[in-house]
């Protein structure tokens, strides 16, 4: 696909909407309802100010770092159960038990243990976000092709060579796949630790403009979680295209034969 379609692909159903919604608003005065001009409006005067600073890029940083620590405790985790039969079968109760609690139920007693701060909402982030990561690297270690296990075992290539040649490309499809879905849990997880207790931080922002009844800043907040939304996605394609490149390049092989 051309890069001019794909860029109209991608920005064709947005226009399509915000055409929508300027129609239907138009002469409105729905008080819940801004029309598009008032939003982009109120947009630039709340968030192109001291409120960048102060509310969204600590929400940013932390969920950053939530995001990186998932990753890498995921797929170490993931693949250290996935390596080893015996320690898959000890984990795998505690693992269905904790993936089963909704990470908003541990907030309250996260609080309590670590305290409010940047820390907790932190912690919150990895509780729930680490369970695709983690999930998926162990079902990848396990479905690494076996005849190329066998083939290492016999060439004597184990330890890290094996890891690295074998193992992590194996696996690589379904752990970016857990890394994908991790993306879009880890920013929810960050409003929510963000609205107990917090006195900055988008989610803290746009429950004070809810309480406030300020609608049009409301839903300012909510367009920027939407872009970061959008950019949190265009990352990962570029990350997941350098890293998956062999992998397609072998399907595009496959489907031209």
């Amino acid at each position: 696909m051309s890069t001019g379609k794909r860029i109209a692909y991608f920005l064709g159903l947005p226009i399509l909407l915000i055409l929508v919604w300027w129609a239907a608003t138009l002469g409105s005065t729905n008080f819940y309802v801004p029309t598009p001009g008032k939003l982009v409006e109120t947009f630039w005067r709340v968030w192109i100010s001291n409120r960048f600073f102060t509310d969204f890029m600590p929400s940013i940083i932390r969920l950053f770092i939530g995001l990186a620590a998932t990753i890498v405790l995921g797929v170490v985790l993931g693949v250290l159960i996935g390596s080893f039969r015996w320690l898959r079968s000890l984990f795998e109760p505690l693992l269905e038990f904790f993936r089963a609690v909704p990470p908003p139920v541990l907030v309250p007693l996260l609080m309590l243990l670590i305290g409010i701060n940047d820390q907790m909402k932190i912690v919150v982030i990895i509780s729930g976000a680490i369970w695709p990561v983690l999930l998926n690297t162990v079902e990848g270690v396990r479905a690494v092709d076996q005849v190329l296990s066998d083939t290492s075992r016999t060439y004597r290539i184990t330890g890290m060579a094996r890891l690295r040649y074998l193992v992590l490309p194996g696996a690589s499809p379904q752990i970016m796949t857990g890394v994908r879905q991790c993306l879009s849990i880890g920013l929810i997880l960050m409003v929510i630790s963000e609205m107990f207790g917090s006195s900055a931080g988008l989610g803290f922002t746009i429950v004070l403009f809810q309480r406030a009844f300020a609608v049009p800043e409301m839903w300012s907040g909510i367009a920027v979680l939407g872009l970061v939304g959008i950019g949190l996605s265009a990352i990962f394609q570029l990350v997941e295209r350098r890293v998956l490149r062999w992998y397609h390049g072998l399907r595009e092989v496959q489907r031209d034969n």
